[in-house]
Order: structure tokens, then sequence, then C-alpha cells
């Protein structure tokens, strides 16, 4: 597979029965609410505003989905990558108590709006699979199992036996299971957001680059496709594919690639003994990786790493060695589907909230943890906004924020993946 194939091959896109109605901005307009970003965030804010009866406005440089969310793994996790004393070391008691309660809550959030608008996007709520890929990966799972159960949690830790049971391999050492969590087919469930916001009165702005922003004495003026839009609320939402706008606020996270890889459906048999509970999986290595199964029974493997830069090489051959090694079995099942998607890391793994103006907001950096909390993070969002609610945030609100080296250290991540899929698997 060469690398134009492997850069629009993207499994999500050509699987995805979730469609958008839209087109690009054409005309001036004035709204309530505007939101920059079509993923995650941008889409659940626009859904929920628009479901207040707020006139609003989404404006997508590309097309709906067509950053993160629409090249995800589809975990629906329960929190965020960080253990939970990490984050209340990082917030504070108060702080970190809330965002871990508000978070634990992700998954019903998402199942929920599935179920209430109809989204089509393969909805599996068997749970996830945090895997030991070593013993010390377990002492990892043991503390973390802890710090969950100590504030209610429902997880449980499985030993090797159950969790190569339950993954078809005996790769694992044992695995932390979370009851509340799932998978989805990722852009399927952001266009389905987005979907739904348009049916609830949301105007939609595909192919739609908004290229400037400035505040007037009682409103936003946006400058895009040539057009002005007036908005009396702002919501930037570009996370870890922000472009063009350099002020007044410009979110600033370290670009860390991920890489997936996607086999034909496989064999019956082989389906019935690889997740057949259909839980998603990721691991608990430095180098992360991860596997889950979709609706057609396709095995998808997927590493940090960027397949569709200088070193996709290294990354298309550790994940044709990584499934081997996982499931012997798989060694001849041919990848039909690959594709690389960028995460928007914060120094501390912790997402921002940045109050750049009046009644404009800033929401990136989920480190990996996009669907629930971007879920979570726009749904308040735009509560926030419409009724002057800063509180409705499920995290205290910064007056500005900056990572540094953010090239540098986004590089250095990238070699040091790439340095450890170029070793024997």
């Amino acid at each position: 597979m060469d690398r134009s194939a492997i850069v629009e091959n993207n499994l999500w896109r050509a699987s995805s029965a979730e469609r958008v109605n839209s087109h690009p901005l054409e005309q001036d307009i004035s709204v309530d609410l505007a939101v920059i970003g079509g993923g995650y965030t941008g889409s659940s804010a626009a859904l929920e505003a628009a479901r207040r009866g707020a006139s609003v406005a989404l404006f997508e440089a590309e097309t709906i989905g067509h950053g993160g969310s629409g090249r995800n793994v589809g975990l629906v996790n329960a929190g965020l990558w960080l253990p939970p004393d990490d984050v209340i070391a990082t917030l504070g008691e108060g702080a970190g108590h809330r965002l871990i309660a508000e978070l634990s809550e992700g998954p019903a959030k998402v199942f929920g709006l599935i179920e209430r608008e109809g989204i089509d996007c393969e909805a599996t709520r068997n749970g996830t699979l945090h895997l030991a890929h070593a013993p010390r990966g377990l002492t990892d799972l043991q503390n973390r199992a802890t710090q969950g159960q100590r504030l209610g949690a429902p997880i449980q830790l499985l030993d090797r036996a159950e969790t190569i049971r339950r993954t078809g391999s005996e790769a694992f050492h044992g695995a932390l299971f979370d009851p509340r969590a799932g998978t989805v087919q990722p852009l399927a469930y952001c266009r389905g957001l987005a979907r739904a916001a348009g049916q609830a009165g949301a105007q939609l702005f595909e192919n739609t680059p908004v290229t400037a922003l400035s505040r007037q004495p009682d409103h936003w003026q946006i400058a895009a496709n040539g057009r002005t839009v007036r908005a009396k609320a702002l919501l930037l939402a570009t996370n870890g594919y922000h472009r063009d706008i350099t002020s007044p606020f410009a979110p600033r996270c370290v670009p860390v690639h991920y890489s997936q890889f996607a086999t034909a459906p496989l064999p019956a048999a082989l389906r019935d003994k690889i997740l057949p509970g259909g839980e998603g999986c990721w691991d608990t290595a430095l180098v992360m990786s991860s596997i889950r199964i979709d609706k057609a029974g396709r095995l998808i493997v997927g590493g940090m790493g960027d397949s569709t830069g200088p070193y996709a090489p290294l990354h298309r051959s550790w994940g044709r060695r990584k499934l081997r090694r996982l499931f012997p079995e798989l060694a001849n099942i041919p990848f039909e589907h690959g594709w690389s998607g960028r995460i928007a890391m914060t120094g501390d793994h912790i997402p921002k909230v940045v109050a750049f103006g009046p009644s404009a907001y800033a929401i990136f950096g989920y480190s990996g943890r996009g669907i629930s909390p971007g879920t979570v993070f726009g749904t308040t969002a735009a509560e926030a906004l419409l009724d002057n609610r800063p509180d409705a945030l499920p995290i205290p609100v910064l007056e500005g924020y900056s990572e540094r080296f953010t090239a540098a250290k986004g590089a250095w991540y990238e070699f040091g993946a790439s340095l450890f899929h170029g070793l024997p698997t």
C-alpha cells in the first residue's frame, strides 16, 4: 500500500452510515452562537444550543469530522488518560473530583445522545479493556484500579486467563475492565451529532474556513468564505486541527500522531474467538497501541506515529508485525484500510477551556480522549455561553494558556514512536 492509498483510505469514511446536509457559507448572517470546528466538541455544542432555541451557525473548514473526530479509534472512555490521583494533584481536590465525576458519566451522555437522536454509529456499550502489555503494566493497572474504586468507579481488574479469553490473545498479562465504556464508529457519531444539530435548527457550513475574528462593541465579527458573520457568543473548537486564525487566540498543543490499520472482515470462526465481547482495547506501553473490532468484523490495530509522514514505512511494517504477534492466526489476512490523525496533547494531559474575550471560549487538548470529554465539554459550553454560566463547564475557565516548543515536542514524539516501531516486535 503506497502513501497516497494510506492517506485516502480511512475506514470510517468508507463505512459511515451517517451523512450531513451542508453547504458553504454564501451570505452574511447573524446568530446567537457561532461554533468554529465540526468535531465532537463543536457538533455537540451546536446540537445543545439549537435544542435550547438559540440561533446557531457551525463552520467547518473541511467536512464534518475531518480532523481527529473522524480519525479516532472510537473508544468511548469514562475519564481521561491520567489516573484519578494525578487529575486531583493537578487541579486540586474540588476541581479534580468534579472533573472526574462529570467525565465518569461521559459514556452515559454519549450513548444517551446516540439513542435520543437515532445516530447510526455502530454503538456498542460492552466496556473497554486497558491491557497490561508487560508485568509492570499490570502494576500500573492495579494502581489505577485502586484509585478508581476508591472513587466509586465500577472497574474490575482481570487476571491473565480472563484477559486471554476476552481478547483471544496470549500477549497480555491482565486488564482493567470498565463496564461504563464502549465503542462507536467515530466519524458516524460526529456526523450524527451534526445532523441532529441541523435538524434542531442549527446552520451547518462545511468547506467554510474562518480566517479572522474580531471583537466589536456588542458582538463578535467573523470572516469566512468572504462573508461576514455577527455572533453574540463564540466557541472555538478546532482542537488539534486549528488553522488560519492567530488572533485574538490560537490553541497551542503538542501534535501527536496516531495511525490505524484495519483488516478485511475476519472469518466467522476467528470472529468468535478474537474480542468476542466487542470491547475496545488499548495497552499500557509507553508507545501505546490499541485494538478493536468494528461491526463488519474487521480487526483494527492502532499505534502512535504518522503513517503518512517520513517514517510511514516503519509504522506500516510495525502494524503488520503487531498483528502477527497478537494474533498469529491472522498473519496472512490483509489490511484493507490505513489512516492517521493528530492528537492535541497538553503538558499536563488535562483539557483546557480559555476565555479569550467576552462570551468566547476555546476548548482543546483532550490528549487522546476526545469522544466522551468532547461531548461533555461541548454540551456544557453551549450552556455556559448562552446563559453566561462558566460554572456549567466541568473545569475552571482559564484567561490564557500556551504550550512552548510544541513543534519540537511533536517531532520528538514522532521520532520516538518511529524508533520503537523500527525495533523487532
